[in-house]
């Protein structure tokens, strides 16, 4: 009788964890999914960004597939060597490289820029007015590439993989509490045939 309660409590705590690492994926799923959608790419929050980093240029600290944090409020005439920055290289392209030299010029100030995991420096320097963040040295690798995936036409579909593997086994766990229900209740009936039987002879 204890062997069988152990064996109960096994399978409601397998069961509490499995319900729950579902229910954790398909809350993060949605969560990337519904503020990358709103904030138009990247996902935003308390002046922070992350972003998906899909060369090779800064490895081996940041690896290709890499998602990083940068700080989005910052003063971007006062950064210096050795900061690692993300510029506007041209409207629809951004690099995340490291500072090699500061120079001013008049009123500008001026970054020369390197990836790490490259040979030589970048070809132009990079104007203050064109950094958009700094690297706060946050990084996840191998998960850029699937936050760019969710942000793609198809990006919402994920979210039928967790909720699809939930409802499944919700209902495999509600087909094993009914069995458990019905199995005592059968059990019930055939002791009170079986007692009917021997009282009609």
């Amino acid at each position: 009788m204890r062997e069988k309660k152990k064996k109960i409590n096994v399978m409601k705590w397998i069961n509490n964890l499995v319900t729950g690492i579902l229910m954790v994926l398909l809350i993060g799923v949605a969560s990337m999914v519904v503020i990358s959608k709103a904030s138009g790419g990247e996902p935003q929050l308390f002046g922070y960004q992350i972003k998906t980093v899909l060369s090779g240029s800064m490895e081996p600290g940041i690896k290709t597939g890499s998602i990083i944090a940068v700080k989005l409020d910052i003063d971007k005439d006062n950064l210096k060597e050795g900061d690692v920055i993300t510029f506007r290289e041209s409207e629809d392209m951004l690099i995340t490289h490291r500072i090699t030299e500061v120079t001013k010029n008049g009123d500008s100030v001026l970054y020369r820029t390197k990836g790490d995991n490259n040979n030589a420096e970048d070809m132009n320097p990079v104007l203050s007015a064109n950094v958009v963040a700094m690297y706060t040295g946050f990084t996840v690798p191998y998960l850029g590439y699937f936050a760019n995936f969710t942000q793609s036409k198809n990006g919402a579909f994920l979210l039928l993989v967790p909720g699809f593997l939930l409802l499944l086994y919700s209902a495999f766990s509600i087909w094993k509490v009914l069995s458990a229900i019905e199995l005592p209740q059968k059990k019930q009936t055939e002791v009170l045939e079986e007692n009917s039987g021997k009282s009609s002879s």
